[in-house]
């Protein structure tokens, strides 16, 4: 493939957005199994302060309402989880749908520029056919109109020039003056 080719450039410009998206699913991937570590380190440290709210009774209204709020985060982050989890499947089912047009659009290009090379060629080929006609036409007009209208052209100058020599008055007399010629002296 050329550089220069756009078929090149769509195909660069496919693979990039397929790489952004499969980035993107390993992103989701990575902050979902955070969130998994979180959850299991939130539910760790509930199981380990159980023992000690038993042992504590005046802090136990204190550390009930934190345990609740940890519950509710931690249903909070399961809630989160799942739907990170949901979010990252429909990116790689996205990401299959891409691949598949990105394919399909490697085809269609594929078979675009066939066609438009195919189609260059016949305008070629009809642009060289067409000089080809202006020119032979040019010189059939040439030989056939041109050259033979400037010998009518030069036949009818002498035909004129000899009719004029035919019809011109006749040449005044030199043995007397005339009016015009009196005021020359030569």
């Amino acid at each position: 493939m050329n550089a220069n080719d756009p078929q090149f450039w769509m195909m660069i410009a496919s693979i990039i957005i397929a790489i952004c998206f499969i980035v993107m699913a390993i992103a989701l991937i990575a902050i979902a199994i955070t969130v998994k570590k979180v959850i299991g380190t939130v539910n760790r440290v509930e199981e380990k302060v159980n023992p000690i709210i038993g042992k504590i009774d005046p802090l136990i209204a204190q550390v009930n309402v934190i345990g609740e709020q940890g519950k509710e985060i931690s249903m909070q982050f399961n809630e989160i989880s799942s739907n990170l989890s949901t979010a990252t499947k429909y990116f790689a089912e996205s990401a299959g749908l891409i691949k598949e047009e990105v394919s399909e659009l490697k085809l269609l290009v594929g078979e675009t520029a066939i066609v438009a090379k195919d189609k260059v060629e016949l305008v070629s080929n009809t642009i060289d056919r067409t000089q080809m006609q202006v020119a032979t036409t040019t010189d059939f007009i040439q030989h056939k109109v041109v050259e033979p209208a400037r010998e009518i052209a030069a036949i009818m100058a002498g035909v004129k020039k000899g009719l004029e020599v035919l019809f011109a008055p006749a040449p005044k007399q030199i043995d007397r003056v005339y009016q015009d010629d009196e005021m020359f002296i030569g």
